[in-house]
């Protein structure tokens, strides 16, 4: 049963990480992000995206923020199976 509660976890975190690299590629095509899926990826990915912008400043053109917000998803799916293996 715990197996199952911390496989959902990390399936859910690597859901969300897919999200968000899909949101970040639309900023490529005109047009994209206005779309329905779009718009529904803004939705649940901007909150998160927001403190890692207010933190880390653009360089030039380029928003580095995304990369580091998702590093932050990896290490913590990571920290979910240390989190399960120290309860087992």
């Amino acid at each position: 049963m715990l197996f199952e509660v911390f496989k959902l976890l990390s399936t859910a975190l690597s859901i969300y990480s897919w999200a968000l690299i899909i949101y970040i590629l639309m900023s490529w095509f005109p047009g994209a992000r206005e779309s329905g899926v779009g718009e529904f990826l803004g939705k649940i990915t901007e909150p998160y995206l927001e403190p890692f912008r207010k933190i880390i400043p653009p360089i030039g053109m380029l928003d580095i923020s995304p990369i580091v917000a998702i590093i932050a998803l990896q290490l913590a799916s990571n920290g979910v199976w240390v989190l399960y293996g120290m309860l087992v």
